[in-house]
């Protein structure tokens, strides 16, 4: 890509997000414009395959924070067309009284001192692709993607376990050169090693990767087998990668630093952990509470009684409930729930569920029985009732109040 498409493209309208949008923005937006117009889901349609191309580079440059500081940093300089200046340089007047003038007339002098580079060296940092054989830039590792499945039990706890990753790495069998063990490549007779060279565009040098080397600078003559001379091949690695305690479902992890090395002196990237937990059989999670559900017996939650619940880690701890306790009261036990990042811990949230039993003894039968008799001027649901009806005699009336005339407006 060279720096004149970057000066002529706007990447960030391509992709439709602001040019201080975050990669997840971006990321976001590429995704959904590459699924409409990917070529698979419109064929022969030149139009759709224009705009994924359109999106795809747009993507490659943005989704970079190297590249994209070079891109946001050219168009800054040179976006309007040429390199416009209020007031003199002895050039011609433009729009809006800016005047325009010859980069190279006013840098002349640049280049004309002890080892001057000219125009070339003097805006070279700018791209960060300093002059001189066999200058690299350094590049930033990939990230990594990776997802692990916890237990429940895991997950509360927190662990740290070993990742085995596959990524691309410097070659074992060349040491990153590309050349067969024994040889090594030489400069680049096009490029003299810079892995870049000078494009003139409209009275400008623009530098672009060199297509004989493609842009490293040394040509391999006879290639390493192993990577066919690209100096990189698959690296298979173990990572320890720690998971914190209290971790959700769905959750994302970034580890900075253990994600694909970089080139030519550039950073790591990250390893991006997504987390699966299985469900437990008895526990939830609401937040950083945990949930049970306690089944009691009638008359434990008639006459009040005490129960063991049972905890996420083992053991149990004794809950009082009072007499009258009504099925589906919530009763919290505090400090029984997630382990939260500041070291406190959120509840033990526990249901309370009247169980019925499905068969009954002759003995308890007689007593449930004995006890219907003894409640049988009690009917729980004759408040109900009447609500219920006073709710629809209410209604009818305001259906009446409220209803048109004949010949009303409606």
């Amino acid at each position: 890509m060279s720096q004149k498409d970057w000066i002529e493209k706007d990447y960030y309208k391509a992709l439709g997000v602001s040019k201080d949008a975050s990669q997840a923005e971006i990321k976001k937006a590429f995704r959904a414009l590459a699924k409409k117009h990917h070529p698979d889901s419109n064929e022969n349609d030149p139009k759709s395959e224009a705009r994924f191309k359109e999106v795809s580079e747009a993507y490659d440059v943005l989704s970079d924070e190297g590249r994209r500081k070079e891109y946001d940093e050219a168009r800054a300089l040179f976006g309007s067309g040429g390199f416009r200046m209020p007031g003199g340089f002895g050039g011609q007047p433009g729009a809006g009284g800016a005047t325009t003038f010859d980069l190279n007339d006013l840098l002349r002098g640049a280049g004309a001192g002890a080892g001057g580079g000219g125009l070339g060296d003097v805006f070279g940092g700018i791209f960060n692709r300093g002059g001189g054989a066999g200058a690299r830039r350094a590049r930033r590792g990939a990230d990594v993607e990776s997802t692990v499945t916890l237990s429940f039990d895991e997950a509360l706890d927190g662990l740290t376990l070993p990742l085995r990753l596959t990524t691309e790495a410097p070659c074992a069998a060349c040491s990153g050169t590309g050349a067969r063990h024994g040889t090594t490549p030489r400069v680049c007779p096009t490029c003299s090693g810079a892995g870049q060279v000078n494009r003139n565009a409209g009275g400008f040098a623009f530098p672009e990767p060199c297509r004989a080397c493609r842009g490293r600078g040394l040509v391999v003559d006879d290639p390493c087998p192993t990577c066919a001379g690209s100096g990189r091949a698959p690296s298979t690695r173990t990572v320890q990668a720690r998971i914190p305690a209290g971790v959700r479902n769905g959750s994302r992890i970034r580890l900075r630093g253990k994600g694909a090395p970089g080139e030519f002196g550039g950073e790591p990237g990250d390893l991006l952990v997504s987390v699966v937990v299985t469900p437990h059989p008895v526990f939830g999670r609401d937040g950083d509470n945990l949930t049970i559900t306690v089944p009691v017996t009638f008359t434990e939650a008639a006459l009040g009684a005490d129960i063991a619940v049972p905890l996420p880690k083992g053991g149990t701890v004794k809950l009082r409930l009072a007499e009258g306790t009504q099925s589906g009261r919530v009763m919290r036990v505090r400090g029984k729930g997630v382990r939260r990042k500041d070291g406190t811990h959120g509840d033990l949230l526990v249901t309370v569920e009247v169980a019925v039993p499905s068969r009954l003894s002759k003995e308890a039968r007689e007593a449930l029985s004995a006890y219907a008799e003894a409640t049988a001027g009690q009917d729980p649901r004759a408040d109900l009732v009447a609500r219920a009806r006073s709710a629809h005699a209410k209604a009818a009336h305001t259906d009446q109040a409220g209803a048109p005339h004949a010949g009303g407006a409606s």
